[in-house]
């Protein structure tokens, strides 16, 4: 491939006026070609600004940029794959403030989490939690938080100005059991990852540079409380490379109220996707369900940490996810040599019975103690 003739077409068309530019992921089926073409684009975009706003992916051997709907793959057959930079959103919706749950919220009660804590509290695991961000300054969250990055603006930390991302953290691994509420994995690590801006809406490209940097800083697990309807050949790839590096991957499925459909990407294979439960242990009424759920957890109703320093109650399947991710931490800390396959297994052969006459037989609720009893068999 001429990766100076692409180049010089690719600014062409990222010059050209009065047309609608979208963004697009752009992957290189050759991996000689994607790094010939990041050396060459290295030297130019600083003299060229139209280059400036491409983003290297490097993970996944690709480019992001916006063009407009001229193809590449029409003059560069073969050699590289396009596709939409699709939107992507988190999966909760925001109920009310309220005072905080003081101690043990009840779903971390229910997965049986304080049962465990006598043997694994999540020691030294590191948990990538891609989402709006995080309040730096939450009491519950202080000694939790370890280093992360803001994609949207890497001169800044990841300061969470939506709430989500705090209210994912706090059921992982919030540690402040005397005035505010204890997570999960109370001493698991949360690097908190901002791919998504104040309205939880995040393109495809910024997932996977998430992904990216997870892969790069050694996460042993990545929380992913977000989905999309339609599927991501550029995003798959990112996932299998993560799965491929180690690292667990646990993802929400969705909160449609859907029977045999879930999105992504939590219906990859690769990852562990999540269904929500409520207090009653039956699948929460907008939870999706069916064949592609891997796991079910409290998601109903779920008080947690939220911005400058209070609580909040949200609903979703973002909630449900939170809590397999800080049950993972715990399983980790005791087994590290676990792969995300191996992790995956343990999780299903040792879930609770669901309630409900219409409750599906072949998966359960998240129950830590079983988990733990399965993983030292």
């Amino acid at each position: 491939m001429d990766t100076t003739a692409f180049l010089r077409w690719l600014q062409g068309l990222m010059t050209e006026k009065n047309t609608s530019h979208k963004k697009r992921i752009i992957r290189f089926q050759h991996s000689q070609d994607f790094r010939r073409f990041v050396h060459e684009w290295s030297e130019m975009k600083s003299s060229v600004s139209s280059l400036q706003s491409v983003r290297q992916m490097g993970l996944i051997q690709a480019i992001s940029c916006p063009i407009p709907d001229d193809q590449p793959h029409r003059r560069f057959d073969g050699r590289v794959w396009v596709e939409n930079d699709k939107r992507v959103r988190i999966h909760a919706t925001t109920q009310r403030s309220l005072a905080p749950d003081k101690g043990i919220p009840w779903g971390v009660a229910q997965v049986k989490a304080p049962q465990a804590w006598s043997s694994t509290t999540g020691h030294k695991i590191k948990i990538g939690v891609v989402d709006t961000g995080v309040d730096f300054n939450h009491p519950d969250l202080r000694g939790s938080l370890a280093r992360g990055i803001n994609l949207l603006n890497r001169s800044l930390l990841p300061h969470d100005d939506n709430g989500h991302g705090t209210h994912i953290a706090g059921t992982i691994a919030a540690a402040n059991q005397l005035q505010g509420m204890i997570g999960v994995a109370p001493r698991s690590s949360i690097h908190p990852i901002k791919a998504f801006d104040h309205n939880g809406s995040a393109y495809v490209s910024d997932i996977i540079l998430a992904i990216e940097w997870c892969v790069r800083n050694r996460m042993h697990i990545i929380n992913m409380s977000f989905g999309m309807k339609t599927r991501s050949k550029a995003l798959l790839s990112a996932v299998t490379n993560a799965a491929n590096a180690g690292v667990v991957i646990v993802a929400s499925s969705g909160n449609d109220g859907k029977r045999r459909s879930i999105d992504y990407p939590a219906r990859y294979p690769q990852t562990i996707s999540v269904g929500a439960t409520n207090r009653l242990r039956r699948i929460a009424p907008f939870s999706n369900r069916g064949v592609f759920i891997d796991i079910y957890a409290p998601g109903d109703k779920i008080t947690s940490a939220w911005l400058k320093g209070k609580y909040h109650e949200m609903s979703g399947t973002s909630m449900a996810t939170s809590h397999v991710s800080g049950a993972v931490a715990l399983l980790l800390a005791k087994h590290p040599d676990l792969t995300p396959s191996d992790v995956k297994n343990i999780l299903r052969r040792s879930m609770q019975p669901l309630r409900g006459k219409r409750s599906p037989r072949q998966t359960g609720e998240l129950d830590i103690s079983k988990m733990l009893q399965a993983s030292d068999r």
